[in-house]
This record gives C-alpha cells, structure tokens and sequence, in this order.
C-alpha cells in the first residue's frame, strides 16, 4: 500500500475539519505537519545529531535481525521457536546492558498447521481443469475431516452477495470470497469475519482471496475470529490468481474443490514478554514504552512482520544506553507476544501495569515494516484498532478506525502536536521530519485506550502488504538503511519524550482486538 503524503501547515490543519483515517486504502492522502523547530529542538539538537549518527553507523541492530531471522526463523506462537526467540531476546538486551530484564510469562495458543492443500476442478464444455491452488490455512482454523471435503464452489464478491443466497444456495459448499483490493482492513474483514458468515449459512469450507493488491501466486494467512455461536468451516486464503481464475470459471460451469487441512489447536502454552529499561534519572516511574511484536507467522522469516520492528526499536533503545544519555523518564523497551493470533502479550502487559497506567507517558509500537521512514504517526486517541469482524446483516465493509476531528482538540492535543513538529524538526537529515495524526498499535491498544498516547512510524509503505503473512518475509526484504533510519527516528523521538519536561496528551476510548 503506497501513502502518498501531503505537507500542510499546521494552521491549515487545525482550521480544517477532516476526519483522517488511521488505517487507509491504496492511493490515500495522509495529511503531515511539517517539521517547526522550538524550544525543545534547541535544547536537545546536540544528542539529536549524536543519536543519528551512531544510528547510521550502526551495525550491531541489523546484525541481531539477521541473527533472529535467518538462525531462530519463523516463530508462530506455541511454537518451539517462538520460545528461543523469547530466551534470546532476554539476553540480547541483557547483552546491551539494559537493567531489569525479565520475561513476563504469558499463556499463548498453540495453533498447528499441518499438511494442507486444496485443488480446484472444472468440467465444461471447453474441456476439464484440474489445478492446484496456491493456498495458507487461515490461523485458527479448524481442520477438514479425514480424506478432505469436497464440494461445488458458490462464488461472491462480497458479504452482500452472501447475503443474497439462499440457505441451500450455500449448504455444503465450498464459499470462495473475493472482495478484490481496496486496503488492509477492507481485505483482512473477509479473512477474519468472513468463515463464521459463511458457516452460519451452512458452507462447508471458505476460501477467502488473499488481502494484498500483488498478484505473484502469494498466499497470505493470517488469522481469523469464529463466531462460538456458529459452525467452525475450515477456512484458507488463496493467491490472487487462483481467486480470480475461480471467478471466470466459475461464470462457465461447476467448479468444486478438494479441500485437505491437518490443522488443530493444542493446549495453551508458555511464552512471554521480553522487557529491558534504561532507568529514569529523576522520575523512573514514568515510561516510555516501545516495541513491537516478537512472534510471527509460520511462514517465512518473520523479517518485517515483526522482526524488522523489535529490532529497531531495541537498537533505538540501546544506542541511548551506548551514548550514555541519561534520560528523566524510565525507557522501557518491550517484545510482545502472540500479537498475529490472539494479543495475549499486549494483554498481560496491561494486566502487569495495573493502577500505575497514568504512568505510561507515551507508546511507540513499530509493526508496520521498516521500509523507508517519512516520519511519526500520533494517535493519542485510543490507537489503532482492527477492523472487527461482520455483523450479521452488514453488507458492507465498516468505516476506517478514525483518527480526529481538528476542531474537537483540545489544548493539551494541540500542545502534543507543537512538541511532536518541534522533534521532527530533528530528523531533517534522514528525511523522516514530518508529524501525521494516526498511530498506535495492536500491542499497545489495551494500554492507549486507557489514554496513554499512542505514536507509530510512518514509513513509505510500498510493500509492506506483498509480503507480510506470506513465505516471502525473509531478511532480504529489509533494506539497511531504511532500517537504519526506522532506528534513528525512534531513538530521538523516544529520548526527547523520556527526557522533556511536558507530556503528550492521550485520550480514553474503547479498545477492540
């Protein structure tokens, strides 16, 4: 998904009423403050320089992603790998000299794929086709009875279209869903709500079109959210191709699958939280949190869905401990776990914060790739939210999770806005010195709707949707120096909120997984 991003004045903005959008579709225009020098960028512009040149300079973060990548590999939660990616970041950030490293245990599902496959046949006047499908079972999804399902396809394009089938119509079919590409949220709506509507008509399986606009014969998993009310199908995602192939064919004549899935889900099992601190000097108590998310999908390497991210927020936070820059405020630095199939960690996190949540001066969660970086998304609002399954009855696909009225901003929102445009204005050098209304995370979303300000990277965003949750998120798709600049801008960003003397405004909303 491209962002292209259009600077703006800050007083154009604030006499504006837009209502920005935090999750977007392809071709959107993000509204940026451009950078404005003050107060805190006289103050802090010599650690600034410092921080962006041993960032730079830096080899020791890319060389631990590539460690974590290419030796620990894919680390599903539940899984073997995910446990000694757990233990090697603990001593990673012992290593760099963190103080109160600890694993915070958490309970994790333990969901397992199996052997699958799926193949599709035609039989028409023009002939017969029989074809694999390139496909990935959907996380937590059930599996297919011994020997597989077999069934006709009952093609749509959407929830509507379901809709409009009768219950025999749908009964002991195969759904195959192709909404087509109109953004994340848009596509991954039918992957995570789009099994319990069709299961509740009486479908036997689904297959959902991959959430991605890059046709390359691709699947993309990802997980989804059954209703415990309705039937449990097993559900896959196929390659854009074969959803489109199904299409066509599907216009010509019968089109059954066979449908083969070995996936269960076992006991829960124990993981955790990875966290490290650098001590305040005069208000430990205060934090500031960043990460991202430690676990990742089973296919692949995890590189930058979320390697890249924990990689670069730890090295943000260890260059400041190499400097020796003794922040105010306690930075904390947290991997999380199980965020792709359940957010156990960011749930625990928020559990072990308890009544001290008003000490949480700031989150960063950097899980949106470390592709080129433009600058720093502020949310404060409650973070980002996922889009949340169907509701029986909706024919199409819910609003963007919003971002802000300009007009509704109060004093203090307007203040976090200044000292954002003001730390920018540090990053000039690497080009990432722009401030957009939008940001968060699924991790930190149980502690930002608790009204801790949520901020998140804003990066180029190019890619980032061909290749997460595929067997293409492998190291290669890291470019250094982008990685290297993900890690400047998060080190000073991080440092001068640790350090300053304000405080950022949040805002309390309600928190969907």
């Amino acid at each position: 998904m491209k962002r292209f991003v259009a600077c703006v004045s800050v007083a154009a903005l604030m006499a504006t009423q837009t209502v920005f959008a935090q999750m977007g579709a392809p071709g959107e225009r993000i509204p940026t403050m451009s950078a404005q020098p003050g107060p805190l960028a006289a103050k802090y512009k010599s650690d600034a320089d410092k921080i962006i040149a041993a960032a730079m300079a830096d080899n020791d973060g890319y060389a631990a992603l590539t460690y974590l990548t290419d030796h620990v590999g894919k680390r599903l939660s539940g899984s073997p790998q995910l446990n000694t990616a757990v233990e090697w970041g603990a001593e990673l950030m012992k290593k760099a000299g963190l103080q109160n490293v600890q694993i915070q245990p958490v309970m994790v599902p333990h969901w397992v794929r199996g052997n699958e496959s799926a193949t599709i046949t035609y039989k028409g006047e023009a002939g017969t086709i029989v074809k694999p499908l390139h496909m990935l079972g959907l996380g937590m999804s059930v599996g297919t009875p011994k020997g597989g399902i077999t069934a006709p396809v009952v093609f749509v394009h959407d929830f509507a279209e379901l809709d409009k089938l009768s219950d025999a119509d749908v009964k002991g079919k195969v759904v195959v869903f192709n909404p087509g590409w109109h953004g994340y949220g848009v596509g991954s709506m039918y992957r995570t709500g789009g099994p319990s509507r069709a299961g509740a008509r009486g479908a036997a399986a689904v297959l959902v079109r991959s959430a991605t606009g890059l046709a390359m014969q691709t699947p993309h998993t990802g997980t989804l959210r059954y209703d415990e009310k309705q039937p449990k199908v097993p559900s896959a995602a196929i390659s854009v191709e074969d959803a489109l192939l199904i299409e066509r064919l599907a216009k010509e004549g019968p089109v059954t699958v066979h449908l083969e899935m070995d996936a269960h889900t076992e006991p829960d099992v124990k993981a955790g939280n990875v966290i490290g601190e650098i001590v305040g000097s005069e208000h430990p108590e205060q934090v500031v949190v960043l990460g991202g998310h430690i676990d990742s999908w089973d296919v692949g390497q995890g590189a930058q869905d979320d390697g890249g991210g924990i990689m670069a927020t730890f090295e943000a936070v260890s260059l400041i401990h190499k400097l020796g820059l003794k922040p105010k405020r306690t930075i904390r630095i947290v991997f999380w776990v199980n965020e792709e199939n359940g957010g156990a960690g960011g749930r625990a996190y928020r559990e072990w914060i308890g009544n001290k949540i008003d000490d949480q001066v700031a989150a960063i969660e950097m899980d949106g790739g470390a592709e080129k970086p433009l600058g720093i998304g502020y949310g404060g609002f409650g973070g980002r939210r996922r889009p949340a399954p169907p509701t029986p009855g909706a024919t199409a696909a819910p609003p963007a999770a919003p971002g802000f009225d300009e007009s509704s901003l109060s004093a203090e929102e307007k203040q976090s806005f200044v000292y954002l445009r003001d730390i920018v204005s540090l990053l000039g050098s690497i080009g990432t010195d722009t401030v957009s209304p939008g940001g968060g995370g699924s991790d930190i979303g149980p502690i930002t709707a608790d009204g801790v300000p949520a901020l998140a990277p804003r990066t180029v965003g190019d890619h980032y949707f061909d290749w997460h949750h595929t067997e293409a998120d492998t190291l290669d798709k890291v470019d250094e120096d982008s990685f290297k600049k993900n890690t400047a801008m998060l080190s000073v960003v991080a440092y001068v909120l640790a350090d300053m003397d304000g405080k950022l405004a949040g805002r309390k909303s309600a928190f969907r997984e």
